[in-house]
């Protein structure tokens, strides 16, 4: 075998570590050079969203919500709304109290005490057939009004009763229409009707809770 000798072992171990090392040092010049393209600070890649925008959605205005939406929420009711309905009277916003077994009759703004069974023979504010019957001369206050309201709302009691026809007659005769609800849902749909239209539009005629075929019940 032959010997090389030491000056060409040395070429032969410099050649070598030449071969190994230049992969490395092109590496470094390709990366250098990226770098330069780039800028001095190199970027980075990220999935999170920036703080800027987590603050924009943050200061985005909330959806409105039903009472927001409510263009009456803000208006004042009027004096003669109900706030109460009691067994034998009414509690009005006012802060008058209709009581002792009386009814209430709401016109025009006004509040009146109203016993429409009184003027009833047997003092019922029901026949046979389960309607509510109302004596003409408990609605003579009605028949004085000028300008009339457009809308009376009756209230029957603790429960709904039919209008009887010759009543819904002696109503429309004087130029009403008529809504027949038990005393409660009377009551809130004045307040609501009142306070939308005007107490000018809307009157309301409350017999109390308690009364019931001619007597007082629990």
């Amino acid at each position: 075998m032959m010997r090389l000798q030491p000056l060409q072992r040395c070429a032969c171990q410099a050649l070598r570590r030449n071969l190994r090392q230049t992969p490395t040092a092109y590496s470094t010049r390709i990366a250098s050079r990226a770098t330069a393209n780039l800028g001095s600070t190199p970027r980075l890649l990220h999935t999170t969203t920036p703080q800027r925008k987590r603050d924009d959605r943050q200061s985005q205005p909330k959806p409105a919500t039903i009472q927001d939406l409510d263009m009456f929420g803000n208006t004042p009711p009027p004096s003669t709304s109900v706030d109460v309905c009691m067994h034998d009277g009414f509690g009005l916003n006012s802060g008058v109290t209709i009581s002792d077994g009386n009814g209430a009759l709401l016109v025009n703004g006004e509040a009146f005490s109203w016993r429409p069974w009184e003027l009833a023979a047997d003092k019922k504010l029901g026949n046979a057939k389960g309607q509510f019957v109302l004596p003409e001369e408990s609605l003579s206050t009605l028949d004085l009004l000028w300008p009339r309201p457009d809308l009376l709302i009756i209230g029957t009691g603790k429960n709904i009763m039919p209008l009887s026809p010759d009543t819904r007659r002696a109503i429309t005769k004087m130029g009403f229409r008529v809504d027949i609800l038990d005393t409660r849902n009377a009551a809130a749909q004045f307040n609501l009707l009142a306070t939308e239209r005007g107490v000018s539009d809307v009157a309301a005629a409350l017999v109390p809770l308690g009364w019931k075929d001619g007597q007082w019940t629990d």
